[in-house]
């Protein structure tokens, strides 16, 4: 490339000012590429899963913008903020402020949802202030994260001699004083706690951890409130309280000062308190057992006091706004016609028109953030930005068409077309061709993934793209046909009166045995009926797209269980335990514990993590890495690749046919890029469900359940993904695949369609079918775009 051989020597400055230079960039996987940006136009970064686009847009141009800017705060306020390390790069000029806008789900916090985390809930509260009839209070009377106070104390007013004067203060606030705000309570289901049938000393406790035979046995049997060898039936209601409820009480047990207390606060305390995901799997199962969370019969779970309900606008409450569909909303805000409040109903129908254009018109203000999906999450974080007066910044956004029917995708490209016009710089990393085919300026990088890619093998135009042979130049109008025969059912699953969320009483019958999609516009239903009614079922194995539960030590070699059989191999090569090949064992490096890295909690801000010094990031004693297998230490084997593990186990010394298996399954989902000893946090959303997804390819479930496979995936690496999911038809699976990619749909042997809308416009089954059938049907907004795909 022609600017990739630029010398260091300082172009002119009207260069710098119009283009972002980047020269020798060396971040993960990229070997020191340098490549010129233009600003105010909207550039695509494409190539394969792994090939780099994240560390160059992300991890270097992103990142070294956030580092300069947290440098312009007073040294106070950064004391606050995570030091930031600059980037592996050389020269990084022209940059401007980024604004990063990721698929990372939303914090779950139970009192954040979509109102909260876009300004219209603000906006709502200040007009029900002023419009809202009984008046009740301040804006803060209408949030429900505000807490009603009332205060009384002396203040002392200086008056020539001095004064106390008693005064009250009181702040009206909007919670519920019930559920605080969250919308549901919580309870025990007592019978997972204990056997009633049994006595204390049968062990009628089915606490994880409380065993008769330690310190809690010796406590329960000498407190003297109950009698340990009566069945808890037969408990009195005293008794029984004493059992469950009683405050930390002072007893002496053979001597010994002891404190008592009531099972249920105890575990508040040892287990309810903490995060549920750092809890041990057990105590984990146990929790979500036990607990059942039901909607506050005070507030009827709208999070608010009964005052903020009873004030209302038109005859419609704060809370009936709020639990509408974003769409009715905007109607009716549309209809008030207030001169006194006309500036904030402007801005107020402004972010409510947003939500309609960029396709999430269906949520309601209600929704808890944490549960949508990582496009809702984008798309709902750039609400804040389209109407944002800032211009000449850097937008940097994350595969935005994730979670999209090609009907929303055109929105989305006009909405990024916007942004651009505004006078911004629009940084997009994107697989889908119809989403390239907006660019002004394309980076392709590669030419494969992990070691093997991390170059610019093009820049240029679209135009250009198609014709420079290159991976993505050459999939780029690549159209699946329908197939010419579709395979027949094995059976039928059936799903009865399906009304989860806003499915109206659906009746569907799934085939089994065959490949089926499920499609429709983002909100009509498609998560609701799979996750309402098949995602449950016996034998039904459900692969999304949430976190893995893992701490920063687990990565694929531990999650897969493919560590195991490489250790027994390594262990039985050299004469030595197991144990010492794992670093979270006997193995580890003392100084890091086998983390590899150093973390210094700093308390008041970010954590910072270094590579250790002693183990260089290895993780093992040095003893450890003396014991080879195939002329390779334990640290070279977890710094592999999959594809290259995948030819050392298969054959010679290190031949050990469980790990081959596993490595076969993880290069099938197109995984083979990844280094099995790379941290599972690091993982991108579409990555963590293709592990998971060949994780549970060895589980002896019947049915499959897919969301979205195809998030982050290249266009070369969808007809993979095709040819795994017909092995597991083939191999008498049934898979069922949420998918909005029209190639998916084109494969697939019968298509469920959803909508005809999202939200309430949506929820019914409005074509069921051979893909042949829904081509040539052309009734619904999924026919007509598949038609056109596929050019039938």
């Amino acid at each position: 490339m022609s600017m990739a051989k630029k010398t260091d020597a300082q172009p002119p400055a009207w260069g710098v000012a119009s283009r972002i230079r980047v020269q020798g960039a060396r971040e993960n996987n990229l070997k020191d590429v340098s490549v010129e940006i233009p600003k105010r136009q909207l550039t695509v970064f494409t190539g394969v899963s792994g090939s780099g686009k994240s560390s160059l847009v992300f991890d270097t141009i992103a990142a070294e913008s956030q580092r300069m800017i947290n440098e312009t705060y007073s040294t106070f306020v950064q004391g606050f903020m995570p030091t930031l390390a600059r980037p592996e790069v050389d020269v990084l000029e022209g940059l401007t402020t980024a604004i990063i806008v990721d698929q990372q789900r939303m914090g779950a916090d139970s009192r954040s949802t979509v109102g909260t985390a876009t300004d219209a809930n603000a906006m709502l509260r200040i007009l029900f202030s002023r419009l809202g009839d009984p008046h009740i209070g301040s804006p803060s009377a209408y949030a429900f994260n505000v807490p009603s106070v009332k205060a009384s104390g002396a203040i002392t007013v200086e008056r020539g001699n001095k004064k106390a004067v008693k005064a009250t203060f009181t702040r009206t606030g909007g919670m519920c004083p019930d559920c605080e705000g969250r919308g549901s309570v919580t309870d025990f289901d007592f019978t997972e706690l204990y056997d009633d049938s049994k006595s204390l000393n049968e062990g009628a406790l089915t606490v994880p951890g409380y065993s008769m035979d330690g310190w809690y046995g010796r406590i329960f049997r000498g407190c003297g409130f109950f009698d340990p060898d009566k069945p808890i039936r037969k408990f009195t209601k005293k008794e029984r309280h004493d059992l469950l409820y009683k405050e930390p009480t002072k007893i002496k047990v053979d001597g010994i000062n002891l404190t008592y207390e009531g099972v249920i606060p105890k575990i508040q305390k040892s287990m309810l308190s903490k995060d549920v995901d750092s809890l041990q799997p057990h105590i984990r199962a146990f929790v979500e057992r036990a607990m059942t969370f039901t909607t506050c019969p005070q507030c009827e779970g709208t999070r608010l006091s009964a005052e903020a309900r009873s004030s209302k606008i038109a005859g419609i409450s704060i809370a009936d706004a709020c639990s509408m569909q974003i769409t009715d909303l905007a109607k009716w805000v549309g209809e008030l016609d207030e001169p006194s409040v006309a500036p904030l109903l402007g801005s107020l129908r402004h972010s409510l028109d947003s939500f309609v254009e960029i396709g999430l018109g269906y949520l309601s203000l209600d929704r808890p953030a944490g549960t949508l999906s990582g496009g809702e999450a984008q798309r709902v974080k750039m609400i804040r930005h389209l109407g944002s007066s800032l211009t000449d910044v850097t937008y940097v956004f994350d595969e935005p068409t994730i979670g999209l029917h090609p009907h929303d995708i055109q929105r989305m490209n006009d909405l990024l077309l916007r942004l651009r016009d505004k006078g911004n710089t629009v940084l997009v990393v994107e697989h889908k061709p119809e989403a390239i085919a907006i660019a002004d300026h394309v980076v392709d990088l590669g030419p494969h993934a992990g070691v093997e890619g991390g170059e610019v093998v093009f820049e240029g135009t679209v135009e250009g793209l198609r014709t420079s042979g290159t991976l993505t130049g050459r999939h780029l109008d690549d159209r699946a046909s329908l197939k010419p025969s579709v395979r027949e059912p094995s059976g039928r699953l059936e799903v009865r009166g399906a009304d989860a969320h806003n499915l109206r009483n659906v009746d569907v019958d799934i085939p089994l045995g065959v490949l089926v999609v499920l499609t429709g516009v983002a909100g009509s239903g498609k998560s609701s009926l799979i996750d309402g009614s098949v995602a449950g079922r016996d034998g039904v194995i459900s692969v999304d797209q949430t976190p893995i539960r893992g701490s920063r030590r687990s990565n694929p070699a531990t999650y897969t269980g493919l560590l195991e059989p490489i250790r027994k191999a390594f262990a039985k090569a050299n004469g030595v335990k197991p144990a010492l090949f794992s670093a979270n064992s006997e193995g580890a490096c003392p100084n890091c514990n086998g983390a590899g890295v150093i973390y210094t909690d700093l308390a008041v801000m970010a954590g910072v993590s270094t590579t250790c010094e002693e183990c260089e990031g290895k993780r093992y004693q040095p003893a450890v890495l003396d014991h080879h297998l195939g002329g390779r230490d334990i640290a070279e084997v977890l710094a592999m690749p999959v594809n290259e593990a995948k030819e050392f186990f298969a054959n010679g010394e290190a031949h050990i046919p469980a790990a081959s298996k596993i490595l076969d399954r993880l290069a099938d989902v197109g995984l083979g890029y990844l280094t099995i000893g790379q941290p599972l946090t690091t993982l991108s959303g579409g990555e963590r469900q293709r592990l998971k997804l060949a994780t549970n390819m060895a589980g002896n479930g019947g049915v499959y359940v897919l969301d979205e496979p195809t998030t982050g995936l290249h266009l070369a690496d969808v007809e993979q993904l095709l040819g795994l999911l017909d092995r597991l038809v083939d191999a008498g699976k049934s898979v069922i695949v949420i998918e909005h990619h029209q190639a998916v749909m084109a494969h697939a042997d019968w298509i469920i369609d959803l909508g005809p809308g999202a939200g309430h416009d949506g929820g019914q089954i409005v074509f069921q079918g051979t893909p042949a059938a829904l081509v040539k049907d052309r009734s619904t907004l999924t026919g007509q775009h598949l038609a056109a795909y596929t050019g039938a």
